[in-house]
């Protein structure tokens, strides 16, 4: 588990992925919190959840670099999910993702999970790069990567998304910073 000042971030295990994918109550009861109506965010985060729930039965290693639930603890409320795109690769690099429901925006509590995430991902002496993509505009989610001191790289085309903007943190970068 990871956690900040204002939230836990709780590695997704297999019996959260079904609580999630057939009874979301239970997962509910499971963490001992309430759950934001809008937690699972955007539409595709909830398509991503059964996906998500295969690739961990088939990598069970993977589960702290893998989907976090977030929950803000003074609330005790699930607001959101984050977390790795998988272990890092043979580069050192791994990707970071989040999502805050949107009644919890605005407080800087996803530039919190971020950092949370990405000091997380260096404190293991293997990582060297962090990166992030965001849809191709100025948003909530680019100042959030710029707060945590990521640089814009340039634009990718996604095969779902289209053009992204590709972002990163080198561990140069960030032990200069910290």
């Amino acid at each position: 588990m990871i956690e900040t000042v204002n939230l836990r971030l709780i590695p997704c295990e297999l019996r959260h992925f079904e609580a999630i994918l057939s009874d979301q109550l239970e997962l509910a009861s499971i963490l001992g919190v309430s759950l934001d109506d809008d937690w699972l965010g955007f539409e595709a985060a909830r398509e991503a959840m059964q996906y998500s729930y295969e690739y961990l039965k088939a990598h069970p290693s993977a589960q702290d670099w893998w989907t976090h639930l977030i929950v803000h603890t003074s609330d005790n409320v699930l607001i959101g999910l984050g977390g790795f795109k998988g272990e890092a690769d043979e580069h050192g690099m791994v990707e970071i993702g989040y999502s805050i429901a949107s009644g919890y925006r605005l407080r800087g509590l996803a530039t919190e999970a971020a950092r949370a995430m990405v000091d997380y991902a260096f404190s293991h002496p293997h990582v060297e790069r962090v990166d992030a993509h965001t849809l191709a505009e100025r948003n909530g989610s680019v100042r959030v990567l710029e707060k945590v001191g990521m640089k814009y790289v340039g634009v990718v085309n996604d095969p779902d998304d289209g053009e992204i903007w590709h972002w990163t943190l080198s561990r140069e970068d960030y032990e200069k910073r910290s």
